[in-house]
């Protein structure tokens, strides 16, 4: 009966010696993500007037859901993607929009790494509103046993004209 209850005790502990370590750690931090208040969202017009008749495009960044994981001795690996809700105004012509944005790595004031890349959207036959989702992005950053990835920073935000920006500008101040 003893030899019956050991068998299975010593099978168990020669196969807790094959579990893959590295699926047994925790996931390493992530950096802090943010986007940037004045560029969060974008409104175009057509012409020089920014009234409800010349709306084109009113766009907001909704999610951005990131993870990291290693990504080898020394490096950590943040994937993240876009999501953006749209909706197409009066003076918009044809159903697909393209709409600029950034990511930018920071090490403090530093930056690290700053890539644009594009939200590209279709709107469905006679829909005003539509949601879109962008590739994931792939982010490494250097990490040691005493600074992480939390030590870095993820900025997001639309590349905006300067017209836009100002327009955004004006729609937050009191």
């Amino acid at each position: 009966m003893r030899a019956r209850c050991l068998i299975p005790l010593a099978a168990s502990l020669l196969l807790a010696g094959c579990g893959d370590t590295a699926t047994d750690k925790f996931a390493p931090a992530c950096p802090q993500l943010s986007l940037l208040k004045d560029a969060a969202s974008v409104t175009r017009f057509s012409g020089t007037t920014q009234d409800a008749a010349t709306l084109v495009l009113a766009a907001r960044i909704a999610a951005v859901p990131a993870a990291c994981a290693s990504a080898g001795p020394g490096k950590v690996k943040a994937t993240l993607h876009v999501v953006a809700d749209l909706a197409r105004g009066p003076a918009a012509v044809g159903n697909a929009v393209t709409i600029p944005y950034f990511v930018a790595l920071m090490d403090g004031e530093k930056v690290l790494n700053e890539q644009d890349f594009a939200i590209h959207a279709t709107f469905p036959a006679n829909a005003d509103s539509s949601s879109a989702r962008d590739d994931d992005i792939v982010l490494t950053m250097p990490v040691t046993k005493t600074r992480t990835a939390a030590a870095y920073h993820i900025y997001i935000g639309f590349r905006l004209t300067p017209a836009e920006l100002t327009y955004n500008r004006r729609q937050t101040t009191p």
